[in-house]
């Protein structure tokens, strides 16, 4: 199987599946190259109302492929680097569900989604310290602001890797299940999230990414009262039914 990122939407879910068995599906310059382009689309697609990445068989993803590293390590960086941030800037829901390795530039990918969801086994490391590569100044505050500095420090100092335990405890995963029960879990949360306002769920994300910027909050205001989102909701808990909630990205 030739590396590459595979999608597939069904229903309200886009599905992103890093494939790259015989390396653990490690990311080539390639697939990093591919990724923001394929997250620009299903931000696009108002069928897609959730974004899941995971990896294929029993591996979430191994890094970077060290062998792309020789096209020249700033360059490569640089890629991951530009994916990252497409996947944080990314406006719908995002999930990534873990599963076996879940190293360096998977584990940066990872944290660029909003949620984690991982199988009881999986491993977590960010491994830079082991290559004397100078991790990216964006990547390592994210990694602050999702598990604080100790155990950003531990990771990124040591370069160890650490169990679902400890990503649980840490706050680095939210939620932890028995191999054979993630993806059920994972497609019951998704629609889940399909079911819910994507008005409250996009403005949420950008005011959690940017605390300060308040002169958004009158912009998303005045989205919320043209959209009648909030009477749909009103209407469905009066009358006891599921919202039909009909405000899309765009």
């Amino acid at each position: 199987m030739e590396p590459a990122l595979h999608l597939d939407v069904t229903d309200a879910t886009a599905t992103v599946r890093i494939a790259n068995p015989a390396k653990r599906n490690a990311m080539t310059t390639a697939m990093w190259r591919a990724l923001p382009p394929l997250l620009e689309r299903c931000a696009a697609d108002p069928a897609v109302r959730v974004l899941v990445l995971t990896g294929e068989g029993d591996t979430f993803c191994a890094g970077a492929d060290i062998s792309s590293l020789t096209e020249g390590a700033d360059a490569s960086r640089d890629l991951a680097v530009a994916a990252e941030e497409a996947l944080a800037a990314f406006p719908k829901p995002t999930v990534a569900a873990v599963r076996g390795y879940c190293v360096g530039g998977g584990c940066q990918l990872a944290a660029a989604c909003d949620l984690r969801f991982a199988a009881e086994g999986a491993s977590f490391g960010i491994t830079p310290a082991k290559l004397g590569i100078v991790y990216a100044a964006s990547s390592t505050r994210r990694l602050v602001e999702l598990v604080g500095p100790a155990t950003a420090k531990y990771l990124l100092f040591s370069a160890e890797l650490i169990g679902t335990d400890r990503a649980l405890r840490t706050g680095l995963v939210d939620e932890v299940w028995p191999a054979e029960a993630l993806d059920g879990r994972v497609a019951e949360f998704a629609a889940l999230l399909a079911s819910r306002s994507q008005l409250t769920q996009v403005a949420a994300k950008e005011f959690a990414a940017a605390p300060g910027a308040a002169d958004r909050w009158a912009h998303w205001e005045a989205q919320g009262r043209g959209s009648g989102e909030a009477a749909e909701g009103v209407a469905a808990f009066l009358e006891r039914r599921a919202p039909r909630f009909g405000w899309r990205v765009g």
